[in-house]
């Protein structure tokens, strides 16, 4: 037997609020110009918020409009929160895209759209669970979720925007069995006794999302230290882009270390991961593999990936030499041609910006269009 643990935070984690409002600007700008370049980061702390970046654009985005109805969205309507949309500062400095970049970025007559930097991604898939993620990701990501809902329905009103959860899975013969821990964080009001969030939570979040996996001697953890008053921003500073494993596969896998939000699809470090999500749930799908993790790698302005490497944990019926062959048969891998086949200049990106980029249909990257093709190819 193993355990695995993974990890989720709610929206209104500072360090999701900064990915949401990157996004939701990329968003806004995508809207207008789906050529759009954006390269935008945001800091938050208490009472204040920090745009910063480089964007390319025919269109215009009023950051400060953006940002607070964000902030409004997720449920920063209250000063004791440390933070409101009403009354939050909001600093931006914004400046175009360095033409040292956009020279090997931009598609000509000579030259196919290149990469936007260097750098590996990774993709990953399984068949542990119906979304084809490891079970302990997708469990915290619907603890997280739960906790916001509950917040935002008035169920457990008493609730603030900053929450987390994580689970952890253990596994026999590779199959999940059960949960030893469960692990939730939940900001609350000053005056609510512990002893009722620990059961309301139980009852209204936990139970609802884990009971299938709980046993008589699965560990709960509810706000362990005893008190989270002091949350979100007044409580921890937040960045874009520093919660890489919350948003992919819970620490299943290896990370190529490139951040999500706030970035176009011209930036590999996004449609390359998704790419290679892509090609690695259509591999599991296929049957080719029970397991899969794709990398995918990069040089700034240079078209074609300078590597495909394949992990299928001996779990292929195939060679993987064989899977390469075919990864690089039936999938685009240049950045024109991800971008095209995901349809990623679309504004699609402030949703992916809480509770995980993959495992959620509703995404272009999730589709398993190919896996009928790929099981064919492999004469499976």
């Amino acid at each position: 037997m193993h355990v695995i643990t993974s990890e989720s935070v709610t929206e209104g984690h500072p360090d999701k609020l900064c990915d949401q409002i990157s996004d939701a600007i990329l968003d806004d700008l995508l809207r207008q110009d789906p050529d759009s370049r954006v390269a935008v980061e945001c800091l938050t702390t208490r009472g204040l918020i920090v745009v910063a970046g480089e964007v390319t654009t025919k269109g215009f985005c009023d950051i400060q409009k953006v940002a607070r109805t964000k902030l409004k969205e997720i449920g920063y309507t209250d000063p004791a929160f440390g933070i409101d949309y009403e009354d939050a500062g909001i600093l931006v400095s914004i400046q175009e895209q360095s033409p040292d970049i956009a020279q090997g970025v931009n598609e000509n007559n000579a030259h196919e759209q290149g990469a936007g930097d260097q750098g590996m991604m990774f993709g990953f898939a399984c068949d542990e669970t119906p979304e084809l993620m490891p079970l302990s990701i997708v469990l915290a990501h619907q603890l997280a979720r739960k906790l916001a809902e509950v917040r935002k329905k008035g169920i457990i009103p008493y609730l603030g925007p900053d929450g987390k959860s994580q689970v952890t899975v253990a596994y026999e013969n590779e199959i999940p069995q059960y949960l030893t821990a469960v692990v939730i964080g939940a900001q609350h009001k000053d005056d609510i006794s512990e002893e009722l969030l620990r059961k309301e939570i139980t009852h209204e979040v936990i139970m609802p999302i884990c009971k299938k996996y709980m046993r008589e001697d699965t560990k709960i953890f509810i706000n362990a230290t005893g008190k989270f008053v002091k949350g979100g921003p007044e409580a921890d500073t937040g960045l874009t882009g520093r919660k890489i494993i919350v948003d992919t596969y819970g620490s299943i896998g290896r990370h190529g270390g490139g951040a999500f939000s706030g970035k176009d699809p011209s930036k590999v470090d996004r449609s390359g991961a998704y790419m290679a999500r892509y090609v690695a749930k259509n591999i599991v799908k296929s049957g080719i593999a029970k397991k899969c993790e794709v990398q995918l790698s990069y040089v700034i302005g240079v078209a074609e990936p300078t590597s495909v490497y394949v992990n299928c944990y001996n779990t292929n019926k195939i060679p993987e030499e064989k899977i390469v062959s075919l990864i690089r048969k039936h999938f685009k891998l240049t950045p024109k041609g991800m971008i095209a086949s995901l349809d990623l200049k679309k504004p699609v990106y402030q949703k992916t910006a809480a509770y995980g980029h993959f495992g959620r249909e509703e995404f272009s990257w999730e589709k398993t269009d190919k896996a009928e093709l790929l099981r064919e190819d492999a004469g499976l």
